[in-house]
């Protein structure tokens, strides 16, 4: 059991998951201290202030900010053996915590909401965190992106401390650390191939729906994903398009960069309005309020809460219109989210949709190669195009057997306007040429730093 008088030592504490706990636990008045590789540039240090502003101490990865007295050294799966600030800890005789055993002993201690699913578990995390906070909870919330609102407030964004008793957690499963959780209420959004195979993915969906179940608490998933909505059978918390029991939505319809819908729950019906593109995005909502209602918030004060959601970083960003083209920045980057981010730059464009893929490692750009032509060929329609630069090397071993290129080999042949260039620069000033008003640039991509920079770089392109 966690208490006050811990240290913890986060290794990697840049990163998205380990900054959010790692804030967390200094606004909850933990000793935290952390070191980063980012450090020495100038994101990093960005990052590193951030970071300091909220308590946390920060070092260089060199072994320096291990000590004796800490509770624990904290790491990521990322972090390899060989690093600098865990040979220290392991000559000190310093204990190890996983990521996902410290948000384990986290959730344990505090009524927690974990947010699962292979599409939209950070924008649905975000959205229950606003709703539970504009009904005055006073939500804590540990996210794997930032949300706009704490962005403005010069935050990393990905956690909130809060003095409620509420905490919303994102729980990942594409290491298998899901199993690890057993919150007071459980959400699986969606279950689709990702970084591992359908079947893999089952199991790891079904022992984290056994732990909630088993000990009689909530469990909500998504009646209109076929594999989530398995989990329902003993258990009639939902939400979608037919939810019986739960949350339904309906009355889908674009208006500009916003929607409308309408959502039922038992006998009431509310009109809602949310400031995001795409159907998606109303299936983020309905989950998010189905939480809420669970937690006591009024559907009526679900529908005005949402009508100030200002999003998640790097989800459907727009970055703005230049000279009558939009840019928009998006961390889609497996099948169903690159199928969900063409569909919602589709509802609000004029003209054509032209979509940027940075694909992120050779292994996982082999493993979900056909999947990812098959969602673009399905969701471009005749007028659009697909652009794609080389593949971005996330690190680790690596066989360099595939290439963008074969991607859209793939594209061609199945009639699909799509173009590789292998250097992303040359790649930009392609789009931009190929540009014309009333179109949208959708850059789409994960795991690069540098992408988000390269989405505004097209627009000061365009401008020119």
């Amino acid at each position: 059991m966690l208490s006050q008088n811990q240290s913890f030592f986060f290794v990697g504490v840049a990163g998205s998951g380990m900054s959010a706990i790692a804030e967390y636990l200094a606004g909850k008045g933990f000793s935290v201290s952390g070191s980063d590789r980012k450090f020495s540039s100038a994101e990093g240090d960005h990052v590193r202030a951030q970071l300091e502003a909220s308590g946390i101490k920060t070092f260089p990865q060199d072994g320096s900010g291990v000590q004796k007295n800490l509770t624990a050294i904290v790491v990521s799966t990322a972090i390899e053996e060989s690093n600098p600030d865990l040979k220290r800890a392991l000559e000190l005789g310093v204990p190890r915590l996983h990521r996902s055993e410290m948000l384990a002993q986290i959730s344990e201690s505090v009524k927690t909401i974990c947010v699962s699913g292979t599409s939209g578990k950070s924008t649905v995390t975000g959205m229950i965190w606003h709703i539970l906070n504009y009904a005055k909870l006073s939500p804590s919330i540990l996210s794997g992106a930032g949300l706009v609102t704490l962005e403005k407030q010069g935050k990393i964004g990905n956690a909130v401390a809060g003095n409620g008793e509420w905490l919303v957690a994102e729980a990942d499963e594409s290491d298998g650390t899901l199993v690890r959780y057993s919150p007071e209420i459980g959400v699986i959004l969606n279950i689709g191939k990702d970084h591992k195979e359908i079947s893999e993915l089952q199991k790891i969906f079904a022992e984290f729906s056994k732990n909630i179940t088993s000990k009689n608490k909530t469990l909500i998933v998504n009646e209109a994903d076929e594999l989530a909505n398995a989990f329902s059978v003993n258990h009639l918390k939902d939400f979608g398009l037919e939810a019986k029991a739960g949350v339904q939505g309906m009355d889908f319809k674009p208006e500009g960069y916003a929607i409308r819908f309408r959502v039922r729950h038992g006998g009431e019906l509310v009109q809602f309005k949310v400031p995001l593109p795409g159907f998606h995005n109303m299936m983020n909502a309905l989950a998010a309020v189905a939480v809420a209602i669970q937690v006591g918030v009024p559907l009526r004060k679900c529908a005005d809460a949402l009508e100030s959601f200002e999003g998640i970083h790097r989800r459907h960003q727009i970055v703005g219109c230049f000279k009558g083209v939009t840019v928009v920045d998006d961390f889609a980057h497996n099948p169903a989210k690159i199928a969900a981010s063409i569909h919602a730059a589709q509802d609000f464009t004029a003209g054509r949709v032209i979509a940027y893929f940075q694909p992120h490692g050779f292994g996982p750009t082999r493993f979900l190669r056909h999947d990812l032509v098959k969602a673009m060929q399905e969701s471009l329609r005749a007028q659009d195009a697909m652009f794609l630069s080389e593949i971005y090397y996330a690190g680790g071993t690596v066989t360099r057997d595939i290439s963008s290129g074969d991607l859209v080999n793939d594209l061609t042949a199945k009639n699909v306007q799509a173009y590789f260039y292998a250097d992303r620069n040359e790649c930009g000033k392609a789009m931009v040429q190929f540009a014309k008003e009333g179109d949208t640039i959708l850059v789409m991509g994960a795991r690069d730093p540098s992408l988000s920079a390269f989405a505004k770089n097209l627009g000061e392109e365009l401008s020119k």
